[in-house]
């Protein structure tokens, strides 16, 4: 009886799952094992039946390759600035709008607006400020400020044209690491910090001894969620430097891109996604034990 009542209920819970579980063999682990597959190939887009077995070299290749190499260095140093000022300035931010402030809910909603423009209006928006003959940038340089006596050709140098890269996605994400800390902030309980400024804590101690231990888990997440976003950056590499010049701006995503759908080259792309996914993973392995890790460690 208890083994025919078991089989009734599952079998239910089988059939309203089949439909989901189709969709994710379909949509996501098909294409996901196929692509891996094409990263071992020569791929032959118009005939794949004559598509080449290469084995790892695709791979090799990449690892290999100045212009990958370039990219990793370039999605490595986007990672490192963005994340660690989006979280230094977000977290300052945060406590500032923590206090009882007049206007706090303005100020709230205005370092939020930016996270909700559009990724395209924002980036050709800077790629105007940092042009190099008409831009903003180079006005208040030279003509307002008189920092410097001729234009900056940003976007002409590879390491300069990261620059307005990593400001659009600081801009931009600021306010939601914000968002995130006030939460955390909020999750503090205001007779803990109150009686640690009776017992003689000045805002040093109480910042370091108390608000940041009880917002590990915050500072974990953000950290973690940043991070992967900073290895996923691809639009701003996209709309503003396209790799320019000479393939040195890459992101490893925009790389991709290009040898999947600029050179035809399916079995690159793939090999490209591939060894990124491979970091991801490692980190997200990490992610789980950073998580995990009780908050007394």
């Amino acid at each position: 009886m208890r083994i025919k009542k078991a089989r009734n209920q599952i079998i239910p819970a089988i059939i309203f799952l089949l439909p989901g579980f189709a969709l994710l063999v379909v949509f996501f682990l098909g294409p996901l094992l196929y692509s891996f597959r094409i990263s071992f190939f020569d791929w032959n887009f118009v005939h794949p039946e004559r598509s080449v077995f290469v084995g790892f070299n695709n791979y090799i290749t990449q690892l290999k390759s100045q212009i990958f190499q370039r990219a990793v260095l370039n999605t490595a140093v986007y990672t490192v600035i963005t994340v660690t000022v989006k979280m230094v300035l977000g977290f300052a931010i945060a406590v500032i709008l923590n206090q009882s402030l007049r206007g706090r809910t303005f100020f709230r909603v205005a370092y939020y607006l930016p996270v909700i423009t559009s990724w395209v209006i924002v980036s050709l928006l800077f790629t105007y400020m940092f042009s190099g003959m008409g831009g903003l940038v180079n006005y208040f340089l030279k003509d307002v400020l008189h920092a410097i006596s001729k234009n900056i050709m940003w976007l002409a140098d590879d390491i300069l044209a990261l620059v307005p890269v990593v400001l659009v996605d600081i801009w931009k994400g600021v306010g939601w690491a914000t968002v995130i800390f006030l939460a955390g902030l909020q999750g503090i309980p205001t007779e803990l910090l109150e009686a640690a400024q009776v017992d003689g804590a000045n805002r040093w101690q109480r910042l370091m001894r108390i608000m940041l231990p009880m917002m590990r888990g915050t500072l974990v997440f953000l950290l973690v969620v940043l991070v992967l976003g900073g290895l996923n950056a691809y639009v701003p590499f996209q709309l503003i430097t396209r790799g320019a010049p000479q393939d040195m701006t890459h992101s490893i995503l925009t790389l991709m891109y290009r040898a999947t759908f600029s050179r035809m080259d399916f079995g690159n792309g793939a090999a490209i996604s591939y060894l990124l996914t491979i970091f991801v993973f490692v980190l997200s392995l990490v992610q789980l034990k950073l998580l995990r890790k009780p908050a007394g460690e």
